[in-house]
């Protein structure tokens, strides 16, 4: 066990609280729905990016490379200033979405480079230009832009033109619990001296302003040798921040201008925007000469050469002057250094020695990103509509824009969120995905933030998983339950047993969510489920959250693929939980029922029209029209690919401890012959006598694979793109009267407004729905076995079993980060500087999806949330090719291979040449004398491999 193991199995006590603070910091706090008290809901201009810097906030603070304390009491973050922006650059500036020709959209470059699970070490990179930040060339740019047209980025601008620009590089470095190193270098990137303020800032969260008497904490000079900021908080106690310069502290307090926002009196005469009119407006009674207050940045000017970079050094701890002997010094860069050497040991173990360079950047990256993306989420939702006037009992209340049925809600917890600046919220399903890649590194973590969306906090009384915050009251696809159940075994492949406890937590709440389905998405009692936009946004001929044109309603065969998975996952539950508790025997039962039940009406739903489309071989959307007539909605989408991904196999323990269930389920079947005349035979043997859960049967199945691997249909170069590219050429088109409804393949952003314009499921390449397909993908070869061949692509004449197809699939994702032949990354598309650049190429955005034939990065820029899922998909696939496990002989596949697709796993020693030893490196090439920052490849630990 490497020290940064020990930190994980030590952080399970409170009194060793090693996870304490973090990168906890939203990165925009403005715009958001809890900073919202408008009367329309227009959460983006009530709240703006120009106002950020002068209004205090109520729910939470954002900040640069910021961290917090896990109930963000204590916050601080860096904020620069080049000499020439109208402002100091405390936060990420980005466009509102009504501001972007593609919705909104963070403008900034940034890079989460490195974090160990419990933050004992991290390191962040934010490029700043030497010119002054385009604030309003940027908006006007792109507002003039049509939907056609690509983004205006800040790279198009011309300010890192001859590389004026510093990289800023902040690393934190644990030394306990509490006490933590702060390191900030910069390097001048540029061909001249260039003068730099950096305002490193330490403040506190506004608790009490808003009428519940907390406690005003204080920020004080502590008068004696050096740079030091007394902090005092009811419940944190005592902090010290150490500088190692010789800066100006300037302390303000965190209120609001009222005097500049509304031209209304102060309550305070500093506020939050005082160090900001201090540096640039040169207002020396903007802070406070006493020096105390709620807020404050020591005033660190520096002059960096061209080519050369400087360093200041900070320390934040709870250990007093007289008890801290040396703040800085040796011990300071001695225990920097071994936080490094640590962060390498421990990635050395999680990230397979097989994968090249590169792609142990990539998957370093992906983590480190999935980890920085951790935030404080705080939303009282009855305080919230309280402070409205929209208290739901009171009948004197105003209708709120949102979120009125949701008054129960209390977050104040850490969440991973999709992305920290364009998605500051959690959301229900992208959340499931995000646990894939965290619980490699943190699996204590992973499963916590299963669990907290099914606590009383989160999950309605009524049993709906809540959505985000735009409306919690919105529909996610239940993947809560695939998510629970993937989790559980790798925990289980880790650790050789399962934690059956937490499976039965969750399972018990996870019964009240499914019965919220039932008897809220199955309109004709048909099983046959609707749910609205289901997370894919535009996907459709309708926006699948209103009303239809044409009026009537949608069985929509996404929404009943998702519940049909939903009930295999509760089944594959409920037989672990029976087989340490014969009481869940029953529930085993009924979860079969329903799925075979549900399986059969994604096929036909005892309507006229089913689902499925016998003559085209493909699942798609029935439209149920007022006058009783049905017809299909026929886009080739991933809608009639999510189908396939209803599919679990099972072993036989369950069968040979409960004969009496198997037979009362043979009875139920036999007595209903239609059921397996539409899906796949459950009874039905396949490899190792397992049985299989499926709505395809192998022809069905055979039949969606041929399109979903044709390369003129699904499968792009970098993944499954979303909508066939079959409708470039034939686009569907559907009319109401002399309305026209169309949908055509756009492989890029979208080119309607719907959803906001920033969110396109008409093309791209979407990660989340590809992982699902992969991990079905396993379970079907798990039961098929080697035998089942199709072709990969569809027409090439190449044949691959199902393991090969999956890998073969995360090739092709993983492809889109990696160089090419070329050293070009398809992820950075056509900008140059993105290719070519030494001091870029190698640092990697995880965006939010992806070009459907080239592979560049789309939407939000760092949503390393789902995106991040290549991670476990790279570890998963690293060991070994399909051809080394194809030698490897059935008894060895039966324990590693086929319990891969399982979830399960075994090492297996294969026919592997011994890697070549490597040098002994940094963790990160940033500390060399250049500052680049990708990660180097561990050492090699030999050729066994984990498969």
């Amino acid at each position: 066990m490497n020290n940064e193991q020990s930190r994980l199995e030590e952080a399970r006590d409170p009194k060793t609280p090693w996870k304490k603070w973090g990168p906890y910091l939203t990165e925009r706090q403005w715009g958001t729905v809890r900073e919202d008290y408008s009367e329309n809901g227009d959460a983006w201009n009530y709240f703006t990016h120009d106002q950020a810097r002068s209004r205090a906030y109520h729910w939470g603070e954002d900040g640069l490379a910021g961290i917090s304390d896990s109930k963000q009491r204590l916050c601080f973050a860096l904020a620069l200033w080049n000499g020439k922006d109208p402002i100091i650059k405390e936060r990420l500036f980005g466009l509102t979405n009504s501001e972007g020709n593609h919705g909104e959209d963070v403008k900034e470059y940034y890079f989460y480079l490195d974090s160990t699970p419990t933050h004992s070490y991290m390191k962040y990179l934010y490029k700043y230009p030497h010119r002054a930040f385009p604030y309003d060339d940027i908006v006007a740019k792109n507002k003039a832009r049509n939907r056609q047209e690509a983004e205006y980025e800040l790279i198009n601008t011309g300010v890192f033109d001859e590389n004026r620009y510093f990289d800023v590089f902040v690393e934190y470095a644990k030394a306990s619990p509490e006490d933590i190193l702060i390191e900030i270098t910069v390097y001048n990137r540029g061909p001249e001296p260039a003068e730099i303020h950096l305002l490193p800032t330490l403040w506190f969260r506004n608790r009490w302003s808003w009428g519940k008497d907390n406690l005003r904490p204080s920020l004080q000079l502590f008068k004696g040798k050096g740079v030091i900021v007394q902090a005092k908080e009811e419940e944190l106690g005592e902090r010290y921040l150490y500088c190692d310069t010789q800066g100006t502290l300037l302390f303000t307090e965190n209120e609001t201008n009222s005097k500049r926002l509304f031209d209304a009196e102060n309550r305070t005469p500093y506020v939050k925007d005082g160090i900001n009119n201090f540096v640039v407006e040169g207002q020396a009674e903007a802070v406070n000469p006493q020096q105390t207050g709620t807020k404050v940045a020591a005033q660190c000017r520096i002059n960096v050469p061209s080519g050369n970079s400087q360093v200041i050094r900070l320390r934040l701890t709870p250990a007093a002057p007289a008890a801290l002997a040396e703040a800085f010094g040796k011990n300071f860069d001695d225990l920097m250094q071994a936080r490094r050497k640590e962060a390498d040991q421990f990635y050395a173990e999680v990230i397979p020695s097989s994968l090249t360079e590169d792609e142990t950047s990539v998957m370093r990256q992906a983590l480190a990103g999935m980890l920085w993306s951790k935030q404080f989420f705080y939303f009282d939702v009855n305080r919230w509509l309280e402070e409205r006037g929209c208290d739901p009992f009171l009948a004197s209340g105003k209708k709120p824009p949102r979120n009125e049925h949701w008054h129960h809600m209390y977050n104040a917890d850490i969440v991973s969120m999709p992305d920290k600046w364009e998605y500051p919220w959690y959301a229900a399903w992208d959340l499931a995905f995000h646990v894939l890649p965290l619980t490699l590194v943190d699996p204590d973590f992973g499963k916590d933030q299963l669990t907290l969306m099914l606590s009383e906090n989160y999950l309605h009384p009524n049993g709906q998983i809540p959505a985000y915050e735009w409306n919690f009251g919105d529909v996610n696809p239940p993947v809560h339950a695939w998510a629970t159940m993937f989790t559980y075994r790798l925990d289980k492949a880790k650790n050789g047993e399962g934690d059956i406890a937490w499976l039965e937590k969750c399972f018990q709440k996870l019964l009240l969510n499914f019965t919220w389905w039932l008897n809220r998405k199955d309109r004709g009692g048909k099983n046959a489920f609707e749910g609205g936009f289901l997370g894919l946004d535009n996907i459709g001929v309708f926006d699948r959250s209103s009303p239809l044109p044409t009026g009537g309603y949608l069985e929509q065969a996404d929404g009943t693929a998702w519940m049909a998975l939903f009930s295999l996952n509760m089944l594959e539950m409920a037989v672990e939980l029976a087989l340490h508790n014969e009481s869940y025997k029953d529930m085993a039962a009924k979860f079969f029922q329903h799925f075979v039940s549900i399986a059969s009406a994604t096929v036909q739903a005892g309507g006229k029209v089913g689902m499925w489309d016998e003559e085209d071989g493909f699942f798609y959307d029935v439209l149920q029209l007022p006058d009783g007539q049905a017809q299909r909605l026929k886009v080739r989408s991933m809608v009639g690919l999510l189908p396939l991904c209803a599919v679990c196999f099972f072993e036989g323990e369950f069968r040979e401890k409960y004969p009496d269930i198997m037979q009362h389920l043979k009875d139920f079947i036999e007595a209903r012959p239609e059921l397996k005349t539409f899906i796949h035979d459950p009874a039905k043997v396949g490899t190792n006598e397992r049985r299989l859960g499926s709505i395809l049967d192998e022809t069905k199945l055979r039949r969606v694979l041929e399109k979903m691997l044709d390369e003129n249909e699904f499968l792009s170069p970098y993944g499954l793109r979303a909508l066939s590219r079959f409708h470039a050429e034939h686009p569907y088109i559907f009319k109401v009267g002399e309305q026209e409804y169309k949908v055509s393949y756009v492989p890029g952003e979208s080119d309607t407004g719907m959803f906001g314009g920033n969110s396109n499921w008409r093309g791209p390449i979407w990660m989340p729905v590809n992982a699902l397909i992969i991990r079905a993908l396993l379970q079907y070869y798990a039961y098929y076995g080697n035998d089942f061949q199709v072709e990969c692509p569809t027409g090439s004449g190449r044949k691959m079993n199902l393991y090969q197809v999956a890998e073969e699939l995360t090739r092709r994702l993983g492809s889109i980060f990696l160089k090419d032949k070329d050293g070009r990354r398809p992820v950075n598309g056509d900008e140059k500087r993105l290719q070519e650049d030494p001091l870029w190429k190698d640092y990697i955005q995880f965006y939010e999806y992806f070009h459907g034939d080239t592979g560049s990065g789309l939407g939000a820029n760092h949503q390393t949330g789902w995106t991040g899922v290549i991670a476990r998909a790279m570890h998963l696939f690293s060991s070994a090719s399909a051809d080394q496990v194809l030698k490897l002989g059935k008894a060895a596949a039966a324990v590693g291979i086929e319990k891969l697709a399982s979830g399960r796993s075994a090492s297996i020693k294969v026919d592997a040449p011994e890697p070549p030893k490597l040098e002994s490196t940094p963790r990160v090439k940033a500390l060399r004398k250049d500052g680049h920052s990708t990660p180097a490849k561990p050492e090699a630990p030999g050729s066994k491999h984990k498969l």
